[in-house]
């Protein structure tokens, strides 16, 4: 697995695509009554992308995304996405404190939903918050994407019985390219699209 984040190009077009996904197994009996198994607790996300504009000149647009491409190999290497409208939480809960626990998950919540998040941004501002007040980085680590456990806070001391534990934090979706095929197209000389190119979120 790639730590390496999907560039941000200044040709992406409208739409874009986001799909959550899950997998469920549904057996109906004679009667019509349905079992039904959900095999994920949490969803897949599919991206669908499309850039009307990558210039080949000194821009590099084209290079760096079909670069980056190349040096995944396709559907083998994932990588790191940034969602531009979903990618930050503040304030968020992620447990409560009982003493004796120092190992906590980051969350992220979407509505009435609430996801492990697995690769957090290590690179921007990450604050952690002990009943409202800010802790210093020297009394927790935060793992990141490409570890044993991703994506989990662990403190020095282990916050007190009852305490709610809230976080800032921005984070990336850990995906893999859909396909191993990219089609790209030049229009005019040096100007190129790449009408759709969808990535799919590893579990």
């Amino acid at each position: 697995m790639s730590t390496a984040v999907f560039p941000a190009l200044p040709g992406l077009a409208w739409s874009v695509d986001k799909q959550p996904e899950f997998s469920t197994i549904v057996r109906a009996a004679a009667s019509g009554q349905e079992t039904r198994v959900a095999l994920w607790p949490n969803p897949r996300w599919r991206f669908k992308l499309g850039y009307d504009l990558l210039r080949a000149d000194a821009n590099q647009e084209l290079q760096t995304l079909m670069g980056f491409f190349l040096a995944r190999q396709g559907q083998f290497d994932s990588f790191l996405y940034q969602d531009p409208d979903d990618h930050a939480v503040t304030a968020q809960p992620i447990g409560a404190g009982d003493s004796a626990t120092t190992v906590f998950q980051l969350y992220r919540a979407f509505g009435g939903f609430a996801e492990p998040v697995r690769a957090p941004n290590l690179g921007a501002t990450l604050n952690l918050y002990l009943g409202g007040v800010l802790q210093a980085s020297s009394g927790y680590a935060v793992s990141g994407w490409g570890t044993a456990t991703p994506g989990v806070v662990t403190f020095t001391t282990a916050p007190g019985s009852g305490v709610l534990i809230t976080a800032d934090f921005s984070f990336y979706y850990p995906v893999r390219f859909a396909a191993d095929i990219a089609e790209f197209s030049e229009f005019m000389h040096q100007l190129w699209e790449l009408k759709q190119i969808e990535l799919v979120s590893v579990l």
